[in-house]
């Protein structure tokens, strides 16, 4: 089963869980509840803390729920704040961290490359939480559209279609969709 966020990221090839940890995370429960699905893959679009350039195309099954204020301190989690699909599905190691927020700040967000992070997006890791509650192979597909930096939303609305379309390819390429 292919899903994607939501809203302005629809792919007619994937069905949308929802913006953000928490639609996210209710939605595809209620999905794997009803109609448990064999595997899961999340395609979509992310942030760079600088390692990754604009279009890159990243494959992962790891995601991170780090927020800003632990890289300086402020703050500490009793939760397991990196989770992995236990899969062979995707080729990379590329630790995707997931926030309901956008980081804007890059000289802050490029901290995440220490701990090997070098993506956000908003939904991957509540699509793993919940894959591996259901015990369900998962990974994700990501492009990259802008970085973690003050022009990140305009840079994301400015690449977001050209970005659409470049994933959309190396999916038929890969050949894990058919052409549309």
């Amino acid at each position: 089963m292919i899903v994607c966020a939501g809203r302005n990221e629809v792919f007619n090839f994937a069905e949308p869980m929802g913006v953000g940890l928490i639609e996210t995370a209710i939605n595809l429960t209620r999905r794997a509840l009803f109609d448990k699905p064999d595997f899961l893959l999340f395609v979509g679009t992310a942030g760079s803390y600088g390692e990754h350039n604009i279009f890159d195309i990243i494959e992962s099954k790891r995601a991170s729920n780090i927020e800003l204020s632990f890289l300086d301190d402020n703050s500490y989690t009793p939760l397991d704040n990196v989770i992995e699909s236990e899969n062979n599905l995707a080729k990379n190691d590329t630790i995707v961290n997931c926030s309901n927020y956008i980081s804007s700040n890059f000289s802050l967000s490029k901290k995440f490359n220490a701990y090997g992070i070098g993506v956000e997006n908003m939904e991957f890791f509540s699509i793993l939480q919940v894959a591996k509650e259901f015990e369900i192979p998962a990974a994700g597909i990501f492009i990259v559209t802008n970085y973690t930096n003050e022009t990140a939303h305009d840079d994301f609305l400015k690449n977001h279609k050209e970005a659409m379309a470049k994933l959309t390819q190396y999916l038929i390429e890969k050949k894990i969709i058919k052409s549309i």
